[in-house]
């Protein structure tokens, strides 16, 4: 396994055992500058509206996010991994 492997996998085992909202804005609010978490939330946001059947004018309406970003959002929701989906539709 390869340090930056390591390093992905610990990310990824402390982001999961976040406890709640409070927990998780402290920890992203020390880790991304507030322009990171802006385009994650804007990122998220948007796979929202398109799953909900919003059209791509409309998202880019509600969410300003550029043309380029919303087409990568739109092929990872179709031909990704699920991680919106399953970020989006969990309770």
């Amino acid at each position: 396994m390869t340090e930056k492997q390591v390093m992905y996998d610990y990310l990824i085992e402390r982001m999961a055992g976040l406890s709640d909202k409070g927990e998780c804005e402290l920890f992203l609010q020390d880790l991304c500058t507030y322009a990171e978490i802006e385009n994650m939330a804007q990122r998220l946001y948007s796979a929202k509206l398109i799953l909900e059947g919003k059209t791509y004018a409309k998202v880019t309406e509600e969410t300003q996010i550029s043309s380029a970003t919303l087409s990568r959002v739109s092929r990872c929701i179709k031909h990704g991994t699920g991680g919106y989906r399953s970020v989006i539709e969990k309770k």
